[in-house]
């Protein structure tokens, strides 16, 4: 006696809001100025390299790494000047804490809440996680809306909210005052996340010990670590001994580890890229706000929102010229026409201009 089984599909198995999602996509970028992924284009000093050189020639990478983490943890601490009581989470970047988050909270219709237009990620990990997500669209000119944000607030409940801080793609700093108006209004946990704290004007981090409900998030990876894929969740013990639980074993390797501790007792060589950057970033402005069919958005990131009349056919062709940033038309509707392009160094930036004017102005 036999028996056939029916084929097992993808379709038959996988939930259906995952089928809906499309896979975070990193496009190739060999050959061409890279500005689409808010990298730092500098490269270290010799002499920190030689360091780190002699650090991983030494580094027993047949060991399993520190599971604590406690020397990098310590270097955190110091560099960032967490108030007394605060602890320090890691994670592989900060998608992994995004994730452990959204693991934590995702009760039977829990709801995951942040602005739109923001990082992708929030979304797509309230997916992952079985989470339902709320968007609550920002203003015109990309400021909260504080009184929608609040109402959503007290509709949803939301036992998780997130706020970029500043906000990508966006770039600007949402009004300090009015995120602690979500953080009194919140029943849950709400996380800033300074991904761009290096080139802001502002952070949460003094803030942790005046709101029980605020944790602050950061990555290295926007410093000069993309590579290294190190991000932590600074906050009390009380919440990160819960959130513990759910990271992974050795989530963070020896490498990582070792590296990112290395660079940052040159926390000051990193910072005084930051701040080239953000004189570049002066400079990036004031050319694009000077260009005839552009319309630039201030920005306290490493990059720059800019609005131009078919952004999609300006993107293909800035790429045609060998510069690469990022399309963002499409991807929301609050953004279209919109690209994004991360600040280079001055040489990439001047590529960038020029091939960009040449666009949009051939006949100037």
């Amino acid at each position: 006696m036999s028996s056939q089984r029916t084929a097992l599909t993808p379709q038959s198995l996988i939930r259906s809001e995952i089928q809906a999602l499309h896979a975070y996509h990193v496009p190739p970028s060999s050959g061409l100025i890279k500005l689409d992924a808010m990298e730092n284009p500098y490269s270290l000093p010799e002499v920190v390299c030689a360091e780190i050189a002699a650090l991983v020639a030494d580094a027993a990478i047949n060991r399993y790494p520190d599971a604590g983490a406690h020397s990098l943890k310590e270097a955190i601490r110091k560099v960032t000047q967490l108030p007394a009581g605060m602890e320090v989470l890691l994670g592989n970047g900060s998608d992994e804490i995004i994730q452990i988050l959204a693991m934590a909270v995702a009760k039977p219709n829990a709801v995951l809440l942040s602005v739109e237009p923001s990082f992708v990620m929030y979304k797509m990990i309230a997916a992952f996680c079985g989470l339902r997500y709320v968007g609550v669209p920002l203003a015109s000119d990309f400021s909260l809306d504080l009184p929608a944000t609040l109402a959503a607030i007290e509709r949803e409940q939301p036992a998780l909210i997130f706020l970029a801080y500043p906000n990508n793609p966006t770039g600007n700093r949402f009004d300090a005052e009015a995120v602690q108006a979500i953080l009194q209004a919140a029943p849950g946990l709400v996380v800033v996340d300074e991904a761009y704290y290096a080139f802001a004007s502002d952070s949460f981090i003094p803030q942790l010990a005046h709101f029980d409900n605020l944790l602050v998030m950061r990555t290295y990876s926007k410093l000069g670590m993309a590579g290294l894929r190190v991000g932590f969740l600074a906050g009390s013990s009380a919440w990160l001994s819960q959130l513990e639980k759910l990271r992974l074993p050795y989530n963070v390797g020896v490498l990582p580890q070792l590296v990112a501790a290395k660079l940052l007792q040159h926390h000051d060589v990193l910072l005084a890229q930051a701040e080239w950057i953000k004189q570049e970033r002066t400079r990036l402005m004031s050319a694009l706000g000077a260009m005839r069919g552009v319309t630039a958005y201030p920005s306290e990131a490493n990059f720059i929102l800019f609005r131009v009349a078919n952004a999609t056919q300006v993107f293909d062709g800035l790429k045609q010229r060998g510069v690469l940033i990022k399309n963002l038309n499409g991807g929301h509707p609050a953004l279209a026409d919109c690209l994004r392009v991360t600040v280079g160094t001055a040489a990439e930036n001047k590529r960038f201009i020029a091939a960009l004017d040449d666009l949009i102005n051939p006949l100037a």
